[in-house]
Order: structure tokens, then C-alpha cells, then sequence
């Protein structure tokens, strides 16, 4: 006796033993060969199925789309994951004798379904609905972000990035996606287009996406800042967001009542060397600040490693003259400026208990 089966919209063999009428949406529709084997259905019926003609259809190796029609962008999504994400065992051919846990009793996926892989490239940047980014149905093919040890090759839809250190995933609808900084670097290693380039770069400034040195961290551990096309993007991104970030720091001070300091100047001891500058300044309780907008810490890079350490020299220089110094990143100012406003208090409410600063001269910068 045959059935309809509501996967393929064919006239087929009961999945007997097990029913795939407990899954729903793509994870119905598209599964790997272990999958289905744990759901009764043997290899060489896998096989049968895939032949020329047949209600299903070998998308990728070891993965199926249970329908004969073109894959949907969601279902190409899905695919590439379980390919990347297949248990070595698999790969090898060696189907498990024991069934796999990927499918919880309620049907729904655990983690395990797509073991540590994760999307990005444009095709995260697609789920994280950037407008500078093309929609996921003309994404081809879809990077898969993988351990740099997983023995894997780039076919069909999925192409393989590997990573020295895996980034903690977010879950966007249930799937696995790179940080936005690190699906950032993944696509703009494959874009050639600068205008593309510069279009991605600043949305994810202006969407509040990421700090502009946190996308310039992941960029230098890429080592792509050396594309001309790259390094015009991040000087705009650069300016861009620390205009940003000082329009929140204008905000900050105004909105939590902080003594009225000088901005944009520089520091000089009387007829001696320049200390500096420094984005704000209190004279009365020598407290400065400073907006923090290096790059995050990463592999090392000679100009950052000199960018690092003049930053350590001045604040070294101003704390030993007694001046207060307080680095706000941009980041903390986006997401707690009333915290940030609370330790920019505190330095100035400490200035009675320490001993006087050396007296500097306070010039525009």
C-alpha cells in the first residue's frame, strides 16, 4: 500500500518505522543521511528516492531535500549547516549504529543538529536584514564558519571558512549565525566591489550593529586592512563613529548633570613638551578623558602594538603629573551611559582627597 507523503508531494512509501510527521518547516524537508536513517529509511532507499525523476534529491553530500522541486533559500540554509556539521563518523560513510540524539522527543533541533558550525558571510548579514547585504535567496553559495581542524571541503551551496577560534553563535529564528563583526570580515574577504565594502561596513555602525573598533579588530585579525578597498571603508567607518561616539559623550554629560569640562584640548606642562590631548577636561579637579576607540586586542600588528603603547605612555605620563585619567569606550557609552556618567562622578568627587595635580597648560586641539 503507498501514501501521500505531504514532504515531496509524491505518491511514496511510508517513512515506516518512524514518521517525520513530528518535525515541521525545512527540518522536515531537508535531512541527512543519518537522519533518515534514524527515521527507518536505509541507504540505498535514500538512493531510490534521489534517482533521476524521483520525489527527492541529493542536495549536498550525505544531505537530502526531500522534494523534487529547487531548493528554497531556507532549505540551502539548512543543507549547508548539516553538511558542515556532520560528526566526522559520517563523513567518513560510517553511519553510526547507534541512533543520533539531533531531534529532541518534541521534534524540535538541539545543538547538536549542526555540531559547532554557524553562517556567515553575506548570507548572515542577509538573517541579520542588513539592506547593504542581497537577500538570502540570491546568497550563493553560503559560507559555514567551521573549526580550522574539521577536514572539509567546499561544494555545491556551502562554502567552508574556517576559524582559528570559533565565536560564540547568535540564534537568529533558531539558526546558528557569526557575530556581525565576524560575518563582516567573512564577507568583505570575498567582495571586491568598494562600494559594497564601504555600504556593509557603515550600516553596521549606523544600525548599532557594532562598535567601529570592534568591526576594525576583526578586520586586522583577517588581515585585510591591507585592500585598498578596505582601508578607505574603515577610514570613513573610523570618523564616522567616533563623530558618534562624541555626540554621545556630549550627551552623557549633559543628560547626567556633570560639572561643564573643556573639550578637544591639549595638555602642556609651562614652556615644556606637549602631554596630549584629550577629548574632555576638568582643570579644577585635573580629571580627563579620553574616548577609547582602538581596536579590540587581537593578533599582534606593528602599527597597533605602536598606536597601544603611545596610548600607555600618555596615560602614564599625565597620571604621574597627578591628573586622573578615565578611558570610556564607545560601546559602554551606547549601552550604559548612566553607568559611565556614575564613574566620570566618582573621578571627580575623588579629586579632594588627592594630592594637586601639576599645574599644564590647556590649549585648543
Amino acid at each position: 500500500m503507498t501514501h501521500h507523503s505531504p514532504l515531496c508531494g509524491e505518491t511514496t512509501p511510508p517513512l515506516s518505522p518512524a514518521s517525520l510527521g513530528h518535525l515541521s518547516g525545512v527540518r522536515r524537508r531537508v535531512l541527512s543521511m543519518a537522519q533518515l536513517r534514524d527515521h527507518g529509511v536505509s541507504p540505498a532507499r535514500t538512493s531510490a528516492q534521489c534517482r533521476p525523476g524521483g520525489p527527492w534529491q541529493q542536495l549536498l553530500p550525505g544531505v537530502f531535500v526531500l522534494h523534487p522541486g529547487p531548493p528554497t533559500s531556507e532549505e540551502r540554509l539548512h543543507a549547508a549547516l548539516l553538511y558542515a556539521g556532520r560528526p566526522p563518523v559520517e563523513r567518513a560513510g560510517k553511519i553510526p549504529c547507534q541512533p543520533r540524539k539531533d531531534t529532541a522527543q518534541d521534534g524540535s533541533a538541539d545543538r547538536s543538529e549542526y555540531g559547532s558550525t554557524m553562517v556567515t558571510g553575506l548570507a548572515a548579514l542577509a538573517l541579520y536584514r542588513f539592506s547593504a547585504a542581497p537577500a538570502l535567496i540570491a546568497v550563493d553559495p553560503i559560507d559555514v564558519l567551521v573549526p580550522r581542524t574539521r577536514r572539509l571541503r567546499s561544494t555545491g551551496c556551502a562554502r567552508i571558512v574556517r576559524a582559528q577560534a570559533l565565536p560564540v553563535a547568535q540564534q537568529i529564528e533558531g539558526v546558528p549565525v557569526a557575530p556581525v563583526e565576524r560575518a563582516l570580515a567573512d564577507a568583505v574577504a570575498v567582495l571586491a566591489d568598494p562600494e559594497v565594502v564601504r555600504a556593509l561596513l557603515t550600516e553596521a555602525v549606523r544600525g548599532g550593529h557594532c562598535e567601529p573598533a570592534v568591526v576594525v579588530g576583526e578586520l586586522i585579525r583577517a588581515r585585510l586592512l591591507a585592500r585598498p578597498q578596505v582601508a578607505q571603508a574603515v577610514d570613513m567607518l573610523l570618523a564616522e563613529g567616533r563623530a558618534i561616539a562624541e555626540g554621545r559623550l556630549y550627551a552623557m554629560v549633559r543628560h547626567h548633570g556633570l560639572p561643564d569640562p573643556l573639550w578637544n584640548v591639549e595638555l602642556r606642562l609651562p614652556g615644556g613638551p606637549r602631554l596630549g590631548g584629550v577629548d574632555v577636561y576638568w582643570p579644577e579637579e585635573a580629571v580627563a578623558l579620553e574616548l577609547d576607540t582602538r581596536p579590540p586586542g587581537g593578533e599582534p600588528q606593528s602599527e597597533e602594538e605602536v598606536l597601544r603603547s603611545a596610548y600607555a605612555r600618555k596615560r602614564e605620563h599625565l597620571e604621574r603629573l597627578g591628573i586622573t585619567v578615565v578611558h570610556l569606550t564607545p560601546k559602554k557609552l551606547r549601552e550604559a551611559p548612566a553607568q559611565q556618567a556614575t564613574v566620570v562622578r566618582t573621578a571627580l568627587m575623588a579629586a579632594a582627597d588627592r594630592a594637586p595635580a601639576a599645574y599644564v597648560t590647556v590649549l585648543p586641539r
